[in-house]
């Protein structure tokens, strides 16, 4: 590490904690952790006295070190917020008081989140047989770059700046997506609310309506994906993380039915009621439970129609929504499925329809392209901020 200020052991300004809490079993404590490349210090449970009777748990203050023995090596150290001012941890979360005088804690918590600081902490993390800790001895003999208080904390502001400027773009991207995902629910709303035609239930424009076997799959480590309902996105089908059986679970769990192309694989229970995507050529999979398939008829309606008018407003807000609002395990009856209502217009006008909206949806998958080849880079400036800093470059 490139340092242009003098450096001191970390033995120097940290000091061990050993203060404990006395374990009451009419009493409820909070626990932190520490999460893996410095995403920061945790509630990690909460835990009753009378579930940790008997062992020992150190008590967490405020400004000062935590680390993880295990996963020290792997980023897991920051220091306590003050929201957490005494949660407990176990031995495994060693803490230490910070010498205020010399050191400014956001300094050391800033440096800790640094690639070359994680790699002083994994050399200290060597010579274990079983699995590898962190010595605690060996990491207090670290060094560390220690400039005057005065400059540690120019440095911490101008880090928190340019971070708070780093979370208002990812902000910003973020709204953005959103912002237009509404602009599509908008116009399908609109689109499909505008076609000049009779209502028409659901049970009508669709020539089969396949439910799973509400069975627990028999899963396997390869084969086919079957599906459940976090695969199924708004529009896609995620068969890339889908959990697998063999062959002979999948004709078990297909007897209703395979899925066949323009096929709609719509979430019936649970968190995401409500999705649903269309089957594209070769996706070859069964349903879990929670999901099932609708047919559409070609003859009345296209399928991609059918998808778009789904995935609107008119069903999703209108007739979906009222029929989980306050479950606590939200679901479609099948008998109530098979009366919503849609708008279905001649074949012709849904083709047109079909091309604005498949047009628009383009643009919004282009923008988020755009973002993910971006994110990297974006991801790449907090570290690089903090590279400089600690070489006095910043």
């Amino acid at each position: 590490m490139s340092r242009p200020w003098p450096s001191v052991r970390l033995g120097d300004v940290l000091r061990r904690s050993d203060e404990t809490v006395p374990i009451l079993l009419g009493a409820d404590y909070r626990e932190v952790t520490v999460k893996l490349w410095g995403k920061g210090v945790v509630l990690r449970r909460a835990v009753s006295g009378a579930g940790i009777a008997g062992s020992r748990r150190f008590v967490a203050r405020a400004g000062q070190l935590i680390l993880s023995r295990i996963d020290a090596r792997n980023g897991a150290i920051g220091i306590v917020p003050p929201e957490l001012e005494g949660a407990v941890v176990t031995n495994d979360f060693p803490l230490f008081n910070l010498d205020l005088i010399n050191l400014e804690p956001a300094f050391l918590g800033w440096l800790s989140k640094t690639r070359d600081f994680v790699e002083l902490c994994q050399r200290a993390s060597e010579g274990t047989t079983n699995r590898v800790r962190l010595q605690e001895q060996r990491f207090l003999a670290l060094r560390m770059p220690l400039p005057p208080l005065v400059e540690q904390r120019r440095i911490v502001a101008r880090i928190e700046e340019l971070a708070a400027k780093i979370a208002e773009t990812r902000a910003l991207r973020q709204q953005a997506a959103e912002e237009a995902e509404s602009v599509v629910m908008a116009s399908r709303r609109l689109a499909v609310a505008n076609c000049q035609t009779e209502t028409i239930e659901l049970a009508v424009v669709c020539s089969a309506i396949i439910d799973n076997l509400h069975s627990n799959p028999r899963y396997a480590e390869t084969g086919i994906p079957c599906v459940r309902s976090p695969d199924v996105g708004r529009g896609t089908l995620n068969l890339e993380e889908a959990l697998r059986t063999d062959e002979a679970e999948y004709r078990r769990r297909t007897i209703r039915g395979e899925p066949q192309v323009d096929d709609i694989v719509l979430v019936r229970e649970g968190g995401g009621t409500g999705k649903c995507a269309l089957v594209l050529s070769e996706q070859r999979f069964s349903l879990g439970q929670r999901v099932m398939m609708l047919r559409p008829n070609p003859h009345k309606v296209m399928p991609k129609f059918l998808l778009h008018q789904l995935l609107s407003p008119l069903v999703q807000e209108d007739q979906i929504l009222p029929l989980c609002k306050g479950s606590a395990s939200p679901h479609l009856n099948i008998a109530a499925l098979k009366r919503f209502s849609l708008q279905i217009p001649s074949l012709s006008e849904q083709r047109r329809i079909v091309a604005y909206l498949d047009g628009l949806q383009a643009k919004v998958d282009a923008l988020k392209r755009l973002q993910s080849e971006t994110a990297a880079e974006l991801d790449a400036l907090l570290p690089a901020i903090l590279d400089r800093a600690f070489k006095g470059e910043l």
